[in-house]
């Protein structure tokens, strides 16, 4: 939350997030990502905003399947990939990389994020310090490659990690714990990370949410971000070979974990 944004995360399903943005200027409110319309309702109206925009960031039914209770009749508009058109709900607004987004005063882009899936997009608001990255970059992790290819997930990131150290990372996703756990295993000596896992076990025992987290942490500790390191390539064996390799190879070490 600045002073020009407020940002809240709504749990949905059994471990997606969605997020409101408000401005309170203008009072516009947009919806990032639409897993499941009653949370989000209810936090809707316990607010008293009303949503003026939804913005998609990708094609998977536990980000899109609540767009059509929650657009209503002429009501908010809907923003996603134009590339993607086929997969999305019926867009108001079609996007690609760069494009401008406002919320009321508040002024994002969009970054073209593919490798879970092709389509993939993030929107960053500087104005509210936050980027929202659903299943692209995430706490400690990134998605599975479902649809992309290691090398375009690796190209994805680095956009992402060339933002503010400061920026809020607003991911999908409740896998925090998890991920910790897997990168532990790959950087077992990481002191931010070991200090990171004891503030994560602390806020879901308090069944508090994990995201945000601020991006100067997951260059810190989320090993998908640190695949460049020399220290974590040889770490895990892995010395000199070339970067996105050392990611690939990182990638598949979790899905088997």
């Amino acid at each position: 939350m600045t002073d020009r944004a407020q940002i809240v995360t709504i749990p949905c399903l059994g471990d997606n997030y969605a997020f409101l943005l408000h401005d309170p200027e203008s009072g516009r409110t947009a919806l990032v990502d639409a897993p499941e319309a009653g949370p989000i309702r209810a936090e809707l109206d316990a607010r008293g905003w009303t949503l003026s925009d939804i913005l998609i960031t990708h094609h998977h039914d536990d980000h899109i399947q609540a767009v059509a209770a929650l657009r209503g009749p002429g009501g908010a508009r809907v923003w996603g990939a134009g590339a993607d058109r086929e997969r999305l709900p019926r867009l108001d607004q079609e996007l690609a990389e760069g494009d401008a987004v406002r919320i009321g005063g508040l002024s994002g882009h969009v970054i073209e994020v593919p490798g879970h899936t092709i389509g993939h997009i993030a929107f960053h608001f500087p104005d509210a310090g936050a980027v929202f990255t659903a299943d692209s970059l995430m706490a400690l992790g990134c998605g599975r490659l479902f649809e992309g290819t290691a090398e375009q997930m690796w190209d994805s990131l680095q956009k992402l990690a060339a933002l503010p150290p400061e920026t809020l990372v607003c991911s999908g996703h409740e896998y925090t714990m998890s991920n910790a756990k897997f990168a532990l295993s790959i950087e077992p000596q990481n002191a931010a990370l070991i200090s990171r896992i004891e503030k994560i076990k602390s806020a879901r025992a308090a069944d508090s949410p994990t995201v945000p987290s601020k991006l100067a942490d997951e260059l810190a500790t989320n090993p998908f971000l640190r695949a460049h390191l020399d220290d974590l390539k040889s770490g895990i064996g892995m010395s000199g070979e070339p970067d996105v390799e050392v990611f690939a190879e990182i990638r598949a070490r979790k899905d088997r974990f």
